[in-house]
């Protein structure tokens, strides 16, 4: 349902998304991902993540499910976009970083579990993986599409589920200009490293 949504809304969401400004959160994301480190865009929409992390000097691999936003994608980053699911994910001990900005809450929450596993396989040990889903309790439909929403203590809970370490987790406000969203931002890391990845 939420993957045919994008197919068929793809431009309109591009516009309204690739402006964000999410330079606070890549920033707090990157300071536990070396310079030139590898980072996994999971679910990246319009592309604008993947693209900035590139242009820092990241090395960038960038999914999404839609093939009408890998579409645009591809034309915004001039990165080999890949159309894939979250249940498609499998790589193992991959990525230094992770970054899934507003993709997992479409997840159905029956299945945020073993979408949990992947992302952690998916993680070098010592790796950070940053998430963010909207605040609140229980499921919905939208606009055509699901959601599930989370709080704080729900999303820790998942993370320490899967034999994460939350780092951080802070609530921030949608970005986008008239939007009253909220959002739970969680940063995680992979056991297995104990010292500190910042740059």
């Amino acid at each position: 349902m939420s993957v045919s949504y994008y197919d068929r809304n793809a431009q309109s969401y591009f516009g309204s998304t690739v402006l964000a400004d999410m330079r606070d959160i890549r920033t707090r994301f990157l300071h536990y991902v070396r310079p030139a480190e590898s980072i996994l865009d999971a679910g990246c929409g319009s592309g604008r993540d993947a693209r900035a992390f590139s242009e820092a000097g990241y090395a960038v691999t960038a999914f999404d499910a839609s093939a009408e936003m890998v579409r645009l994608a591809k034309d915004h980053t001039r990165l080999p976009i890949r159309q894939i699911t979250f249940v498609e994910m499998d790589w193992r001990g991959a990525f230094d970083g992770t970054w899934a900005s507003a993709s997992l809450l479409h997840v159905a929450r029956e299945e945020l579990p073993s979408s949990f596993r992947r992302f952690d396989r998916a993680l070098a040990e010592g790796g950070i993986w940053y998430l963010s889903m909207k605040e609140g309790h229980g499921s919905r439909i939208a606009d055509g599409r699901t959601f599930t929403d989370v709080t704080e203590t729900e999303l820790r809970d998942r993370l320490v589920d899967v034999g994460l370490q939350v780092v951080d987790m802070w609530r921030t406000d949608d970005v986008r200009p008239g939007r009253s969203d909220r959002w739970v931002n969680a940063l995680a890391r992979k056991s297995g490293q104990d010292t500190h990845r910042s740059v």
